[in-house]
């Protein structure tokens, strides 16, 4: 053991926590209690490059039914013996014993070092990559022939999941795994009958990431895994469905899933910033004061598009300003324009985006092609004078479109509201969270109802 008085939570942010690449084969154990060192222990790295190459005798394996229960509570002593660190007011908590997250149990100041990760317990899809080298050539040129090269990143956490989960009990990251989630509420764990309850929009999105999972799945026959994992697909969707909700995006070819910092929930105004050093150790820091009982969050995507989180991770974000105006009619127009889902919104206070005024009028003037060109210069140019000339010149068109297009909207959310509740919660269980996603646009669409009946 090589001792040393420095403590994690004496370093600053700009340390970057460079000390462990002075000890190879060491971890930094940074504690604000009695123990202040480094220990010398056996870091899961070691057996990355084994686990295709030796058989396990697991004493216990994991129960990845979706009524198991999460072992959440022996995640910490875990998490700690490897050398994750954590600030004074750092817990985990639950309110359904399902759903698991972390809140700060005392005030929690800006800038204070929340939580440290050491790298080696991190899930790399690049690390991943090198690790496995041959052994996912053939099925990465299936994911390339399929036109789903993006999804090899993914693909690399999945395999290791299902790799890690063969070894049971014997694998080091058994106590993470086993700690979690089983029930999913996303696209990849709905029926085709889900779908049928979604707004165009989410059920497009949905199939999407079905889509995504089933690319995964046809790639994975070629991956050194048993047959039985390989024919059981109940526990792929598992495995599919972890690494897909607890991995960070960091860029199209980086995912990685840190252990105990993905007990982090979302949130559209994040507490928690999330940052990885140049040897890969994950630090997450205070954003600002964090008052004692406030959840510590990062951020999982654009909180401005909530279907899209529902249809990746399974929830509904409520704390998201708006949503897409669901135009999706208008796909060609918004092509044209340059506007993507997210920049033509209407929000939960009743607000339209300029953008959509934008959108709307283009698609009023199709059959004016003059008109439509000296319209669209001045979207492209910025010409301000000139949109605001057409605008009143053409108003009334707007507005008509608009109101018809949101009555017309809330009425389908209504039919699509009654269909889900139609469905026997026993055989569908994600038909309530189906209900609250579409509710959420519904009561966004009524806000922007009544601000469209003012307008006139």
């Amino acid at each position: 053991i090589l001792s040393t008085h420095i403590s994690f939570f004496q370093l600053t942010k700009n340390t970057k926590m460079k000390l462990s690449a002075f000890f190879p084969g060491c971890i930094l154990l940074l504690t604000t209690g009695a123990v202040n060192g480094f220990q010398p222990i056996l870091t899961p790295k070691s057996h990355m490059q084994t686990t295709f190459l030796q058989s396990a005798n697991p004493l216990a394996s994991i129960d990845y039914s979706e009524t198991a229960q999460r072992d959440v509570w022996s995640l910490d002593q875990w998490a700690t013996s490897y050398g994750v660190q954590k600030c004074p007011g750092f817990e985990i908590t639950t309110d359904d014993g399902m759903d698991y997250y972390v809140v700060a149990s005392q005030n929690i100041p800006a800038g204070t070092p929340v939580l440290y990760v050491p790298a080696e317990l991190t899930f790399s899809a690049a690390r991943i990559g090198e690790d496995y080298q041959q052994d996912l050539y053939s099925a990465e040129q299936d994911l390339s022939v399929s036109e789903a090269a993006n999804l090899m990143p993914l693909f690399r956490l999945v395999v290791k999941i299902l790799a890690e989960y063969e070894l049971g009990d014997q694998s080091p990251w058994f106590p993470w795994l086993n700690s979690m989630p089983r029930f999913f509420n996303n696209a990849a764990s709905m029926t085709f009958e889900c779908f049928e309850c979604l707004p165009p929009y989410a059920a497009s999105l949905a199939l999407k990431e079905r889509g995504s999972f089933v690319n995964v799945q046809k790639a994975l026959k070629y991956a050194p895994l048993s047959q039985s994992t390989l024919e059981n697909k109940d526990l792929i969707k598992w495995a599919y469905n972890v690494a897909l909700t607890r991995n960070t995006q960091l860029s199209d070819s980086c995912r990685r899933i840190t252990p105990m910092a993905d007990m982090f929930n979302h949130a559209a105004a994040p507490s928690v910033d999330m940052d990885w050093d140049e040897a890969g150790n994950c630090v997450c820091y205070a954003k600002y004061d964090i008052p004692a009982g406030s959840p510590l969050t990062v951020t999982l995507g654009d909180a401005t598009n909530p279907s899209s989180l529902f249809a990746t991770y399974g929830f509904l974000d409520s704390s998201s300003p708006g949503t897409f105006c669901k135009m999706m009619n208008l796909q060609d127009e918004m092509k044209d324009l340059n506007l993507g889902f997210k920049d033509v919104l209407f929000y939960q206070n009743g607000e339209i985006d300029p953008k959509v005024y934008d959108l709307v009028l283009y698609s009023v003037l199709k059959f004016d092609i003059d008109q439509r060109a000296n319209f669209f210069n001045a979207c492209m140019s910025g010409d301000e004078e000139t949109k605001s000339a057409y605008y009143a010149e053409y108003w009334t068109f707007i507005f008509e479109a608009l109101q018809t297009h949101v009555d017309r909207f809330i009425y389908k959310l209504d039919n699509l509201n009654a269909q889900a509740a139609s469905k026997d919660p026993a055989t569908h269980p994600r038909a309530p969270v189906i209900m609250q996603h579409n509710e959420f646009v519904k009561q966004t669409f009524l806000a922007v109802q009544a601000s469209l009946q003012n307008m006139g």
